[in-house]
């Protein structure tokens, strides 16, 4: 697999961020975006490039396999095959180069194109020989082989989370990410927006549903729970990471034209998660049955160190943020976090690769 993706930002905290960069320096300069968080860095060095042929572009979720790699995925970029990047990353100094690119097929060894997948959520599976890939055209979660690309297998999706008229959920708002428990015992995958019985309140909150998989070794997963979750008002759900068996990180995000974006990353607790597999409709559910969650980075607050953006935005270092991932331990038991934004493959929007850190994502 060989990945080639234009980065228009990095930023890394100091306590959960990692440092992903292109084959190139980057301005590096800390700063602080939240009280126990510190900008590391950003890079921008892989927009608008190509990779054996490939435009670099909409890449939309990445998953680390090392302290210095790490798997890109893109969604869906017109007709292009759909395909992963390889990356090799560091964080001193932040910079990121691209090794390698595998296109995503079908059983029948026919590669998948933006017209039948659009990838958003992904995870290396262990041993980083297979990767599982959400898209959400379905949607669908798919099991590829990174050797050569083939489908070798396919999560079981509920019916009720089936596009319209199939089932119950809105196209391009169901599994925007995907990730995985350490142990590699749990699988989460989370919808973007509500399915159509659950809705939005009205401060203009979606009620979304994150799914929870459950598999042993040598067994496949199975959906076991579905948790509900309420985004800010007007944002979407577009990333979720595993830190500990009590607790998850997600990012949301939102796009207002003349303004820009709003990207937001929190801290979501398991202790107390309610199964509402059962429940037809969240639009009465009580507050409580929500996973609760608090603010741990506003990456619009942080320096503007070097950045310069395409189009408004509140702070130049944003762009069309969808991709999360955390990274190596720091000091202090601090972790490295990755922020990626996927540029839609336009002329307009960038590659930005953030890197930010949290102390308390143990």
């Amino acid at each position: 697999m060989r990945w080639q993706k234009p980065l228009a930002a990095a930023v890394v905290l100091t306590a959960f961020a990692t440092t992903l960069t292109a084959s190139a320096t980057i301005s590096s300069k800390p700063g602080a975006c939240s009280p126990d968080a510190t900008f590391l860095g950003f890079s921008d060095a892989l927009d608008k490039t190509t990779f054996d042929g490939q435009p670099v572009a909409g890449l939309s979720a990445l998953s680390l396999t090392g302290p210095h790699s790490a798997v890109a995925l893109v969604d869906n970029v017109a007709t292009t095959p759909a395909r992963v990047f390889d990356l090799t990353v560091n964080s001193k100094p932040t910079s990121v180069r691209v090794d390698g690119m595998t296109i995503l097929k079908r059983p029948d060894g026919t590669p998948y194109n933006g017209g039948d997948f659009d990838g958003e959520g992904l995870v290396v599976e262990r041993g980083n020989r297979t990767i599982l890939a959400t898209s959400e055209r379905e949607p669908s979660i798919r099991r590829f082989r990174l050797s050569d690309g083939l489908q070798i297998g396919e999560l079981p999706v509920p019916a009720r989370f089936q596009v319209a008229p199939a089932g119950e959920a809105t196209s391009n708002q169901t599994f925007e990410s995907l990730a995985v428990s350490r142990t590699a015992f749990s699988l989460f995958a989370g919808m973007e927006g509500p399915l159509a019985p659950d809705g939005v309140d009205a401060d203009n909150r979606s009620r979304n549903r994150i799914i929870r998989y459950f598999g042993l070794p040598g067994h496949e997963y199975r959906p076991i729970a579905q948790y509900a979750y309420k985004p800010d008002p007007g944002l979407a759900l577009v990333e979720l990471a595993w830190v500990s068996p009590t607790e998850l990180v997600s990012m949301e995000r939102t796009f207002t034209p003349g303004v820009g974006n709003t990207i937001r990353v929190f801290t979501v607790s398991l202790r107390r998660a309610t199964d509402v597999t059962k429940v037809a409709s969240l639009a009465d559910a009580p507050d409580q049955v929500f996973l609760q969650k608090k603010a741990a980075v506003r990456p619009g607050e942080l320096p503007a160190v070097g950045s310069v953006a395409k189009q408004p935005q509140p702070n130049p270092l944003l762009d069309n943020v969808e991709a999360l991932a955390l990274g190596p331990y720091l000091r202090g038991g601090r972790r490295q976090l990755y922020l990626m934004s996927d540029d839609n493959n336009g002329a307009t929007q960038n590659h930005p690769l953030l890197l930010p850190g949290r102390s308390t994502w143990a």
